[in-house]
């Protein structure tokens, strides 16, 4: 057998072997996280259902999913072990203070505004002339003044002109 009969089988084991190995460590990193939970942490189930880890055991975990309200739960039936302000947002409504986090996009907000940016701003304002306009509104002397009204209006051709 030669090398290019073999390289289509060689190819389909090596990325056999990669989803396995990314699929397995996946499944090492929640198999973690579900043994870190300790009681106190907020908790999503796989079924979306948010609680408070009250107790862990071996293979489960009782939570508290209100008051006076105990689930026991299998460890495999937690999809993810959220942070407090990421529990406290989503199941009490409370919001960290975002403000002292976001940066903001551009350093416009963080400088006061100077004379010289009100000064370029008022140079922008100002038309820009660029000479045609005088030669337009006087019309030349050879040109007699009828002639030079009908330039200012549009010229119509055969039909096509009012479609768009």
């Amino acid at each position: 057998m030669s090398l290019v009969t073999l390289l289509p089988f060689i190819v389909l084991i090596g990325a056999m072997f990669l989803m396995t190995r990314s699929a397995k460590k996946k499944q090492q990193q929640a198999a973690q996280m579900r043994n870190d939970m300790q009681p106190g942490s907020g908790v999503r189930t796989i079924g979306g259902m948010y609680a408070t880890v009250k107790e862990v055991n071996e293979d489960t975990v009782l939570l508290d999913a209100g008051p006076g309200v105990d689930l026991l739960f299998a460890k495999n039936a937690i999809g993810a072990v959220l942070s407090d302000d990421e529990y406290n947002r989503i199941v009490h409504g409370i919001e960290h203070d975002l403000k002292s986090d976001v940066v903001p996009d551009d350093a416009s907000s963080l400088t006061e505004p100077d004379e010289s940016a009100d000064a370029a701003a008022a140079s922008d304002e100002k038309a820009v002339d660029l000479g045609k306009k005088d030669e337009a509104e006087e019309p030349s002397e050879e040109v007699p003044a009828a002639e030079a009204k009908t330039d200012d209006e549009p010229k119509k051709t055969d039909g096509d002109s009012d479609a768009k």
